[in-house]
């Protein structure tokens, strides 16, 4: 019944259009009849229906190469091909420009998806049996097993830069309302707190790989390479996932039947859709955009998602003029690409990627991780809190919606885990409060010639990786990825922390050669009110000439207390990583508003220390055990959750070791347990101790109490212990 009355109304529309479009005639056998011109209608509505689901996957599949905007594009004019096909089988047939062709395939495949989408959401006896005849279908092609044999899996939906206090603002508001059900019935919700680089370049790599040793920023420069691994980079994804794996001889969260959906890295997940580090790749190996496949070779999905990407499109341009015209501040420029960028992550890929997670858990795997980036790129522009944010909010919500539903009528059980990677500072840009960038303070300091005009450094969230990459665009390449050789200092920006590289000294940079070299430089960075504070070779410098050894108990943690607990810790590791700059630059903070300065064009920010963009939550359902209070990285955050997926399916299997690795070992640097804001109820962890090397590790990891969360990943020993368990 639902098909016949989807196409009854198919027909009628078909009728609609026929009589309003000038360009658009249905002919009938005796030129004259009514009904046989409505018989004409119904069998072109017809043909063109099963057209479109014959023929559609396959002109997708066979255009799957094609950069992603460019087959949203060509998707109407596909779509009016097809139609032009339909009306000439049709022994009657009709009358149809090429240009009207489109809009009236546009229009019939709107409505029709509409139709079938309301006749569903009406009859939920319907979507029940639809739901089911699919997981079946994939069982049987799959060899799944059925509902009840297989055990739980889990689905974990990251949440991109929502930080713990805007979810519970949210979940409390009523603006999150299906967020709000699951903690009032199933769930509880506690924040952990991020290393010293609060962005999803470390945090995802931690979350999905186990390490986020040697990442001390969104981008860095390498001496060693001459080059700036930057994260959101295909090139540099791809060799940070490398080093990880090698590192701790495990090829991730998702080895085991799994499945990564929009991330920056695979987690060692088989099944890719929209993931950076494989991205480079060509050829049949690369499988990262197979998630544009399963969207839109149903054409009312593409039709209905391009025209959402204009509206988000006209929806951004009318929040910026609104913005400029009320005066808003902070405020930044809001043109060029971003307003097409704006509506790739929170319209084309939200959709994609949520059908991918939807796809998967009718096929019964065993663990998805999805990236859902819209609320981050958003706060970026708009800033944290806001009405712009408020409406990606919801609309994340209404997909958490979508994806429960589908749960329960999934092959197997799932317990859905949101998190988030990194929360969002608000605050004016350096720029915009001082009038000049960090590049023009060093080379001031420096005693180089500075631009009298400010140059604007571009914005590093993922959102313009990805969209750069849909269209096959190289992502900040040039003169920012390969520096010149010269003595001129590289400066590079990750949110609200700053980088400081000097290409002619190999190894990293005494204090000493910078004070000779550059007498003023330090004291023109540490006495700036845009600057919080700085770390060069292992001592932090702050304003007014304090000054504190890390290797001095107690010395970094008084002058740093203004950046919360714990910042001392996380400067410390960072100063033993090989790769840290010569001079890292921490922003200035200010603990009443929460506000910072970022480096970038950005007045909602992350990437160093202050305020809420290193809070951000994890949320789970009662049924797992509680993750334990003060988890403190993002290395911890991967040791939850790999107990929880051992919880549902047992251990996962390691990668074969690289020569000279240890199973298990801790890598030096890592962070140890430690002390962040406890969940409610919960009590505090044990004290952290300080970064030193593996004994170091070793000695936090032996003493850490049953039940908390540890950064390390499980030894080949004690994967077969467990598993015989």
């Amino acid at each position: 019944m639902r098909v016949i009355l989807v196409w009854a109304v198919s027909t009628l529309t078909m009728l609609a259009l026929a009589g309003i479009l000038p360009d658009f005639r249905l002919r009938s056998g005796d030129g004259d009849s009514v009904t046989q011109i409505g018989l004409t209608a119904a069998w072109g509505a017809g043909a063109f229906g099963l057209l479109s689901a014959l023929v559609w996957p396959v002109l997708v599949r066979a255009l799957l190469l094609v950069p992603a905007l460019v087959l949203g594009l060509l998707v109407f004019f596909l779509n009016g091909s097809v139609l032009l096909i339909a009306l000439s089988l049709v022994p009657s047939g009709g009358e149809v420009a090429p240009d009207t062709a489109v809009v009236v395939a546009a229009v019939m495949s709107a409505v029709a998806s509409a139709t079938s989408t309301a006749l569903a959401v009406r009859d939920d006896e319907a979507y029940r049996r639809r739901l089911y005849r699919l997981a079946d279908r994939r069982r049987r092609r799959t060899g799944a097993p059925g509902a009840g044999a297989a055990p739980p899996g889990l689905v974990f939906l990251q949440l991109d830069g929502v930080g713990y206090e805007v979810l519970r603002h949210a979940a409390g508001s009523g603006l999150m309302p299906t967020v709000a059900g699951l903690l009032e019935s199933s769930h509880r919700v506690t924040s952990w707190r991020t290393d010293w680089s609060s962005q999803t370049g470390a945090s995802q790599l931690g979350i999905l790989h186990g390490s986020t040793f040697d990442v001390p920023a969104f981008r860095w420069y390498e001496k060693d390479t001459g080059e700036v691994v930057v994260c959101n980079r295909p090139t540099s994804a791809a060799e940070l996932q490398r080093r990880a794996i090698a590192r701790t001889g495990d090829g991730g969260l998702l080895t085991l039947d799994g499945a990564s959906r929009g991330n920056l890295f695979s987690g060692g997940a088989d099944q890719l859709a929209l993931v950076l580090s494989v991205s480079a790749r060509r050829g049949p190996a690369n499988r990262s955009r197979a998630g544009y496949f399963a969207y839109f070779c149903d054409p009312a999905n593409a039709v209905r998602t391009a025209l959402s990407f204009v509206a988000e499109v006209g929806r951004e341009i009318g929040q910026s003029v609104r913005a400029r015209l009320r005066e808003e501040e902070p405020r930044i420029g809001r043109g060029g690409l971003y307003p097409l960028i704006r509506a790739f992550a929170t319209v084309v890929e939200r959709d994609v990627v949520v059908a991918a997670v939807i796809g998967d858990m009718l096929a019964g795997r065993a663990a998805v991780y999805a990236d859902l980036v819209a609320y981050d790129e958003v706060a970026h522009h708009s800033g944290p809190r806001g009405r712009d944010t408020d409406k990606v909010l919801a609309r994340l919500d209404r997909s958490l919606a979508l994806i429960n539903r589908v749960a329960e009528h999934a092959p197997r059980a799932y317990r859905v885990v949101l998190l988030s990677d990194h929360g969002q500072s608000p605050g004016e840009t350096f720029l915009g409060r001082y009038g000049l960038t960090l590049k023009d303070l060093v080379r001031a300091g420096c005693g180089l010639p500075v631009s009298r005009r400010a140059g604007r450094t571009h914005s590093g969230a993922e959102a313009r990786a990805a969209f750069l990459t849909a269209l096959h665009r190289p992502v900040e390449e040039g003169e920012e990825a390969h520096p010149g050789p010269g003595s001129d200092p590289v400066v590079l920006a990750s949110g609200n922390l700053g980088l400081i590289s000097f290409p002619d000294v190999p190894g990293r940079a005494a204090r000493e050669w910078i004070e000779r070299a550059h007498p003023a430089l330090l004291t023109t960075l540490a006495n700036h009110p845009g600057v919080g504070f700085l770390l060069v070779d292992g001592v932090v410098l702050g304003p007014g000439g304090a000054e504190a050894r890390l290797d001095v108990p107690g010395a970094a943690e008084a002058l740093l207390a203004p950046f919360g607990p714990g910042a001392a810790v996380a400067v410390r590791r960072t100063d033993t990583f090989p790769h840290v700059a010569d001079v890292m630059v921490n922003s200035a903070y200010d603990p009443e508003t929460g506000a910072v300065h970022a480096f970038e064009e950005q007045i909602g920010s992350h990437g160093g220390l202050g305020g809420e963009q290193g809070h951000p939550f994890l949320m789970w359902p009662t049924v797992l055990s509680a993750p334990g209070a003060g988890l403190v990285g993002a290395e911890a955050v991967h040791g939850v959750l790999r107990r929880w997926v051992r919880e549902a399916d047992g251990p996962q299997v390691p990668v074969d070791l690289p020569q000279g690795a240890r199973p298990g070992a801790r890598a030096a640097g890592a962070l140890p347990g430690g002390v962040t804001e406890p969940a409610a109820g919960a009590a505090a962890g044990p004290a952290a101790g300080a970064a030193g090397g593996p004994a170091a590790g070793a000695a936090a990891e032996n003493h850490r109490p049953e039940g908390a969360a540890g950064g390390t990943l499980p030894s080949v020993e004690g994967a077969v212990r467990d598993e015989t368990r």
